[in-house]
């Protein structure tokens, strides 16, 4: 969309800033049905709100209504772990918490504790129920902002771009997107221009704390991630994009990319650019900076 051409919309969700750039302002009975869909969806699948779905099978086994995204997403999530030898893993949320990236964000680190690696044996997505055969801390971020930024793309009519914190939806027009340093907000590594697609980033800059620590958590051990700094992924929807910005910070990420038709840009933490075969990202890279 051409610069005063264009009518936005910003508002707070989920814990971080939307931004829904449109040719038109936003009827209120959009905004409305947005705002509707955005509390459903945090209402089933946020692990800090003591009211939602995940919450309550965090407190006891059981079975609850399966939401309308769990099979998608939950598919998605065993291809991801599949593919990443198990780095990801929807039942990472204890040790996200236990890491200090808790339902009070209280930020205390209390050491490394792994997923449970038969996640797929103790979580169930059939017959319209989630279920879990044992209390344990269902997460999906590793592609639940994506999800959502793809219901919102959906939800609002004609030419929009919905910017979710560095998840990004373009749907009827074309946005040049910087890819922003990991280490220098004020840079960029490159600009990627994106059409009718979606965009979605992911850094060890952004939901860090303490020594070192970060939220991306290899699922087997527990540890933040050391060897990648931040990862972009274009994608068909922005769900797929989120999954494969995650993916990409293991060694299955390019492999899971490439199943799911997933173009990349990484960064290695010690200042190396990968990318994926034919990307179209426009990259600014120094010749000590590229590893081919």
């Amino acid at each position: 969309m051409t610069p005063g051409a264009s009518s936005g919309w910003e508002f707070e969700a989920i814990g971080t800033r939307w931004h829904v750039q449109t040719a038109a302002p936003v009827p209120e009975a959009v905004r409305a049905e947005v705002r509707a869909l955005i509390e459903e969806f945090d209402r089933a699948w946020s692990r800090f709100r003591a009211d939602s779905l995940v919450t309550a099978l965090a407190r006891g086994a059981g079975a609850v209504p399966l939401p309308p995204d769990g099979p998608a997403m939950l598919d998605l999530y065993a291809a991801l772990s599949a593919t990443t030898a198990g780095a990801v893993n929807p039942l990472v949320g204890a040790a996200l918490a236990r890491r200090g990236y808790d339902a009070s964000y209280g930020f205390d680190d209390a050491g490394a504790e792994a997923a449970p690696a038969d996640w797929t044996d103790r979580l169930g997505w059939a017959d319209g129920m989630l279920t879990l055969t044992v209390p344990a801390i269902v997460d999906v971020g590793a592609l639940g902002k994506g999800r959502l930024v793809d219901l919102v793309a959906a939800a609002v009519d004609g030419p929009v771009v919905v910017d979710a914190s560095g998840d990004l939806a373009v749907r009827g027009t074309a946005q040049r997107i910087a890819l922003e340093h990991p280490y220098d907000p004020a840079r960029a590594i490159g600009v990627w221009e994106v059409t009718d697609a979606a965009l979605c980033a992911s850094a060890v800059n952004r939901r860090a704390w303490g020594a070192g620590l970060h939220h991306v958590l290899d699922a087997r051990t527990g540890e933040p991630v050391r060897t990648i700094a931040a990862t972009w992924a274009v994608a068909g929807a922005a769900m797929t994009a989120d999954a494969a910005a995650t993916a990409l910070f293991f060694d299955g990420g390019p492999a899971f990319a490439a199943a799911q038709d997933v173009s990349w840009v990484r960064m290695t933490t010690d200042g190396r650019v990968e990318w994926s075969p034919g990307c179209r990202a426009e990259l600014f890279l120094r010749a000590d900076s590229v590893d081919s």
